[in-house]
């Protein structure tokens, strides 16, 4: 299991979806993780620590943690099955209880604890996103001209061309014009 932290919530602009974004503690990797609209208010909520008049689902389910003697320990992203993630709670009363749940409840719990969030290896692996490197397109010492990967003449010609087709455009318009008005 490697340990996460909740790295960002986030809102698709394509289709107003939820996802909350996990990054890896040690490395440059990052688990998006899609979530309901719920879900995604308690834990921006609690995120910017806004006081509700109510208690909500997950600061009930807190609240009887308390009150029962327990306390979170942990939350594991155990499984990924047809991009459904699972996870589990792990839950210290008089011994340590495996309560299981969906990631985004027990993120939503995190977020009022602070506890711990642990992944699967397999699952970081197998979904885990590393930023691209970002190219360096500094000239070496020795070139005059940038390593640029693949052909940009057609983007050259183009660029080249730019002011000599807008020239002979309005040098035809003009005649035509000139044309009509005889």
């Amino acid at each position: 299991m490697i340990e996460c932290m909740i790295d960002s919530v986030r809102v698709s602009l394509t289709n107003q979806d939820r996802v909350i974004v996990l990054k890896d503690k040690n490395d440059e990797r990052y688990i998006p993780i899609w979530i309901g609209l719920f879900e995604a208010e308690s834990i921006t909520i609690a995120l910017q620590n806004i006081a509700v008049a109510r208690p909500l689902t997950h600061d009930l389910l807190l609240d009887m943690l308390h009150k029962l003697g327990a306390r979170l320990l942990r939350v594991e992203i155990t499984g990924l099955v047809s991009d459904t993630y699972y996870a589990n709670l792990i839950v210290q009363t008089d011994e340590e209880v495996t309560i299981d749940c969906r990631p985004s409840d027990a993120l939503a719990l995190v977020v009022r604890t602070g506890a711990s969030i642990y992944v699967d290896e397999e699952i970081l692996e197998e979904v885990g996103i590393q930023p691209e490197e970002v190219l360096s397109f500094a000239p070496d010492e020795e070139d005059d001209e940038l390593d640029v990967p693949g052909n940009l003449s057609v983007f050259e010609d183009f660029l080249g061309n730019i002011g000599k087709e807008d020239d002979s455009d309005s040098s035809e318009d003009s005649e035509a014009s000139s044309e009509n008005s005889e």
